[in-house]
C-alpha cells in the first residue's frame, strides 16, 4: 500500500513538504481513537522475546525511531502507533532556532538516500518540555537529543549541552549527546578527545548528582578514523556513560548512482540512507570488537530491510533506529524488522 500509493503522492511534493504533511495527516487520523488501535493491532509485533533490558531500562522492542523525524516532541504519539520499540526526540537546543535556509531537504531515490542540512532547527528545549510533561504517553521510552545552539561557540557549549540535559532531565527515559551533525558549523570539532571527554564528564557529573540517574550516549559520526574510534572507547570507559549510537550522516559522496552534476547541485549537508549503511556497519563492528564487547550500542544508518537490521544487530548492536528507510519503504519496515528478530531468536 505504501509504495503502490503513498510513496508516490508523497514524492510529488518537497521532502520537507512531505515530511510535514505526512506527520500532520497522522496525527490528525490516529487522533481518532478506533483507528489508532488499528494501526497498533496491525503494526505492533507483541513478543517477550524483543524485550531488551539494556542501559537499565526496558525496551519492548529494539527498533527505535531515530532523532530528527520528530523534533519538537509533535508527532511521538502517532508515531507509537507505528510499532517502535523507543522514539528519540530532537535535536533541540536550548533557543529555538529556524535552521538553514530551504531547500535543505533532498532525496536521491537512485540511492534511497537523503541529503540534509537542517541545521538543528527546532522550537527550543522549554516547548519540548511543556508538550511531555502534559502530553506523556506511559510505556513508551522517549530518549532526548540535545545539542548546542549555531551561534554559540564550542568554548562554550558545554553550557548549552547543560542546560538542555537539566530541562529535559525529569521528562526523557535516555539522553544522547549530538556533537556529530555536519550541519552546525565546527560542532564536530567536539567530537575530539580532550573537548569530548569535558563535555561528557560534565554531563555525568550532573548525572550522578540526581537521586536517580538517566542513560547517556553519544551519537557519533561515520567519518571518524580508527584513531577516533579508539579514543571514543577510551572516553566512554572513562567517562562511565552509558553507550554510543553509531552513526549520524556522512559528509562522503563516494560510490553514489546519483550523478555528480545533481550531488554538486544539492551542495552540502548529511548523506543518509543505504549509501551510508556499510560504514555504519563497520564502524558498529571496530567498537564491539574494540570494546570486547563491553560497548552498548544503538545502530543507525542505512536500515532499509530486515536484513540490514540483522547484520548491524550481529555486528554488535543491541538496538537499532531507523530514519531514511521509513521515506523510502514506509512503516510497515519496523513490523518486517521485529518479525525477522523473531524469526532468530
Amino acid at each position: 500500500m505504501y509504495k503502490l500509493f503513498f510513496k508516490p503522492l508523497a514524492f510529488l511534493f518537497s521532502p520537507e513538504q512531505a515530511h510535514h504533511l505526512t506527520l500532520i495527516g497522522l496525527k490528525t487520523v490516529l487522533a481518532i481513537p478506533v483507528i489508532s488501535g488499528l494501526f497498533r493491532a496491525y503494526y505492533s509485533v507483541e513478543d517477550e522475546r524483543l524485550h531488551r533490558n539494556i542501559f537499565g531500562l526496558t525496551f519492548k522492542n529494539p527498533v527505535g525511531l531515530a532523532a530528527g523525524f520528530d523534533k519538537d516532541g509533535q508527532h511521538y504519539h502517532a508515531m507509537s502507533a507505528l510499532g517502535f520499540g523507543f522514539i528519540e526526540l530532537g535535536t533541540v537546543t536550548p533557543v529555538g532556532q529556524i535552521g538553514n535556509p530551504q531547500p535543505r531537504l533532498f532525496r536521491l531515490p537512485d540511492d534511497e538516500a537523503l541529503i540534509n542540512r537542517m541545521g538543528f532547527n527546532n522550537e527550543g528545549m522549554e516547548a519540548l518540555v511543556r508538550r511531555l510533561k502534559t502530553d506523556r504517553p506511559e510505556n513508551l521510552i522517549i530518549g532526548g537529543n540535545i545539542g548546542k545552539n549555531k551561534n554559540t561557540p564550542n568554548e562554550s557549549a558545554h553550557l548549552d549541552y547543560e542546560k538542555c540535559f537539566e530541562a529535559l532531565f525529569p521528562y526523557v527515559d535516555y539522553f544522547v549527546v549530538n556533537v556529530s551533525s555536519p550541519n552546525t558549523p565546527n560542532l564536530r570539532d567536539l567530537q575530539e578527545k580532550e573537548p569530548l571527554t569535558r563535555l561528557l564528564g560534565l554531563l555525568q557529573g550532573l548525572n550522578l548528582k540526581k537521586s536517580s540517574q538517566k542513560p547517556i550516549l553519544l551519537k557519533i559520526a561515520p567519518d571518524l578514523t580508527d584513531g577516533q574510534l579508539d579514543d571514543i572507547v577510551d572516553i566512554v570507559r572513562d567517562t562511565k556513560i552509558s553507550g554510543v549510537i553509531a552513526t549520524n550522516t556522512t559528509i562522503s559522496r563516494e560510490h553514489l548512482n546519483t550523478s555528480q552534476k545533481e550531488v554538486s547541485q544539492i551542495g552540502m549537508g548529511g548523506l543518509s540512507g543505504q549509501p551510508v549503511k556499510e560504514r555504519s556497519t563497520e564502524v558498529i563492528r571496530y567498537l564491539h570488537q574494540k570494546s570486547g564487547g563491553q560497548l552498548k550500542i544503538i545502530g543507525v544508518g542505512g536500515i532499509g530491510s530486515p536484513e540490514d537490521a540483522l547484520e548491524k544487530i550481529a555486528a554488535g548492536a543491541s538496538l537499532v533506529q531507523v530514519y531514511s528507510g521509513l521515506v523510502y519503504e514506509g512503516p510497515g519496515l519496523v513490523k518486517r524488522i521485529n518479525q525477522a528478530i523473531l524469526k532468530t531468536s
